[in-house]
């Protein structure tokens, strides 16, 4: 079917396209609960330094009700269930949840999808995410809002890890660092046009049923988007990938006559190195043997890394001051040229010098923030935008080594799991932020340490560049493994060799 053709790039494109409630779902917090000016209004004003309480007939009394500053949003989640004072972990619980759903979302789609396939997974999810994030808008009590955010969460990790594996199953090897910025730069349009959605519809509500029904039109993936025809393949089903492929080779303008004696070969060769494992892969699998756990483990903690940094920088970048839509609108614009970066290092110097150097920029630029003084806020601004970029760049390019590194198997356990480390290091990253208010100087050295870290982890891990994808179990453990060869008089892994 070719490496890249028409049929390729129109199904990757579509699919792409789920980035964007991907990036809605998932951000929406920032204009949903802002940070509002309050006053105490029942059962008194409350004091000008205190307005969680109020002095009634000498007694200090706590408040029940506030009058909240609408000049920005008429409504919010924090104005419309007071959560303020005694009641304002609520809605830092609410993030909490949010990314624990994408957590959960991520691992038990990937199971459905390596079990029954990537489109049937993919349209439950959209389904999940419509129908949850309409109740979302609805539901008139917060414990309901929760749980339709918990759901909605759920979905969104569905979406996230079936679509880009889709997407890498069907492009050939030369071609999955560009697919792969394909599918990243919606976010990063979603996460732009989030501000325009929020700057025009300002109510909460609103808001939430904007970012919604969008959601309609990728229904109609059901007719567009075919099922994976190498999971087809793994899985012996030689009859229906010879369907997809020869409808991919026809719109292409390819000769489609030789494929099913092309698969029926593919199949008896792939069987040849399948073991009874391969029939039953498992996230155990991820670590049963030495070679995949030490790949698992330093690809796992690299993801942390880029969850925790990428999505500490943009909350500490949306709290330096001024207009709070520009400057989101900012934070997501300059991933942009990020992920361009990282598709020409990724062809030019390989993934794992890309992922190298980007967890090295991020980590020196925030710790170069521990020598700014506060009163450079515009010098801050410029370290916190390096520190993004080369999140970033680290962010696209793991996306694309977990998808490189995983048998087809259990690659979306694997990918799964990436994206529920990145999901921890995203729950953690408020909490990393609020410890400057003990010492200024912690977030920046947690958020510059860690990144060398996972830089030096990337040591353990072969580059992928030009590789074939493995397939079984066996492949997954022998990809990569330190057999010392040479090429062109440098010593060098297996991996490389075939570079």
């Amino acid at each position: 079917m070719g490496y890249l053709g028409r049929w390729q790039i129109f199904v990757c494109t579509a699919i792409s396209l789920v980035k964007f409630p991907v990036a809605w779902h998932q951000l929406a917090i920032v204009f949903m609960a802002p940070k509002q000016r309050y006053n105490c209004a029942l059962p008194g004003f409350g004091n000008a330094s205190d307005q969680c309480h109020a002095t009634i007939n000498g007694s200090d009394v706590e408040c029940t009700q506030w009058e909240f500053d609408r000049s920005v949003f008429p409504e919010t989640i924090i104005s419309q269930w007071n959560l303020v004072c005694s009641r304002s972990h609520y809605a830092n619980l609410q993030q909490s949840i949010l990314m624990f759903g994408i957590l959960l979302g991520s691992i038990s789609f990937g199971f459905l999808s390596d079990r029954f396939g990537r489109k049937l997974p993919l349209m439950v999810s959209i389904v999940l995410q419509l129908a949850s994030g309409i109740g979302c808008a609805v539901v008139p009590w917060f414990p309901a809002l929760l749980l339709m955010k918990f759901l909605s969460a759920v979905a969104t990790g569905g979406t996230m890890v079936t679509s880009y594996v889709i997407c890498m199953e069907i492009v050939g090897k030369s071609w999955r660092a560009a697919i792969t910025i394909l599918y990243q730069i919606p976010y990063s349009l979603g996460h732009m046009s989030l501000a325009g959605l929020a700057y025009w519809f300002r109510h909460w509500q609103h808001l939430q049923i904007a970012m919604t029904l969008p959601s309609i039109i990728l229904l109609g993936y059901w007719w567009v988007v075919p099922e994976s025809p190498r999971w087809l393949l793994a899985m012996g089903s030689q009859r229906a990938a010879c369907k997809v492929l020869q409808t991919a080779a026809k719109i292409n303008k390819l000769d489609d006559k030789e494929i099913p004696e092309i698969v029926r070969k593919h199949c008896l060769h792939q069987n040849a190195k399948k073991t009874e494992a391969d029939g039953r892969a498992s996230f155990l699998d991820l670590f049963r043997t030495p070679n995949m756990r030490i790949k698992s483990l330093s690809i796992f903690f690299n993801w942390i890394v880029c969850g925790m940094g990428l999505f500490g920088m943009t909350q500490y970048i949306g709290h330096v001051g001024g207009d709070i839509f520009l400057n989101f609108a900012l934070s997501g614009a300059i991933q942009i040229p990020g992920n361009f970066l990282a598709w020409w290092t990724m062809n030019t110097l390989g993934r794992r010098i890309t992922l190298v150097a980007s967890n090295c920029i991020a980590g020196l630029a925030s710790l170069l923030l521990i020598f700014v003084t506060p009163d450079l806020e515009w010098l801050r601004l410029i370290f916190a935008c390096f520190g993004i970029v080369g999140m970033s760049v680290s962010f696209t390019t793991v996306y694309l080594y977990s998808g490189e590194l995983f048998p087809t198997v259990i690659r979306n356990i694997g990918v799964g799991t990436s994206s529920m480390c990145a999901r921890i290091g995203s729950m953690v990253a408020p909490f990393v932020v609020s410890l400057g208010i003990i010492q200024p100087w912690l977030p920046p050295v947690i958020f510059g340490v860690l990144p060398i870290i996972g830089a030096g982890l990337c040591i353990l891990l072969p580059e992928t560049a030009g590789s074939e994808l493995p397939e079984t179990l066996q492949d997954g453990e022998d990809f990569g493994k330190s057999k010392i060869k040479f090429k062109n008089g440098k010593i060098c892994n297996e991996a490389e060799v075939a570079l």
